[in-house]
């Protein structure tokens, strides 16, 4: 199944992928487990896009789930960042733990960014 989703970059959007990923999930019978790291990551993913992806007015979502594996790319066309520049977590601060989550739950993580010419964040997870 490969869905590809233009979304406005509003925070609506956010639980409306989640649904539709977990929709996708249920339909091939995915492990809870494996789902539920899913749905943060993508979480994850589109919030940051929501949250910090200034100067566009939309994202795009593109899903592949397969009987073993789900691939996710989350793209924008916002004003960019150094991904270099992101420095861990701080226990005291409730923000910036997103990035490290999708880490953290997923396989293949690459995220790509250009000043001025938007983000890619593509993360992958294999089944059991």
């Amino acid at each position: 199944m490969t869905v590809r989703l233009n979304l406005p970059r509003e925070a609506g959007s956010v639980p409306a992928v989640r649904r539709l990923l977990r929709s996708a999930l249920a339909v091939l019978h995915v492990d809870q487990e494996s789902g539920a790291d899913l749905e943060l990551a993508i979480t994850e993913a589109c919030a940051n896009v929501v949250h910090h992806a200034s100067g566009t007015e939309s994202f795009e979502v593109h899903l592949e789930v397969a009987e073993d594996r789900c691939t996710i790319d989350v793209r924008d066309d916002g004003v960019g960042f150094d991904p270099a520049a992101i420095d861990p977590p701080q226990a005291e601060n409730d923000r910036g733990r997103g990035l490290f989550l999708i880490k953290a739950l997923a396989e293949n993580v690459r995220l790509n960014s250009t000043p001025r010419s938007g983000s890619l964040i593509h993360f992958e997870k294999s089944f059991a």
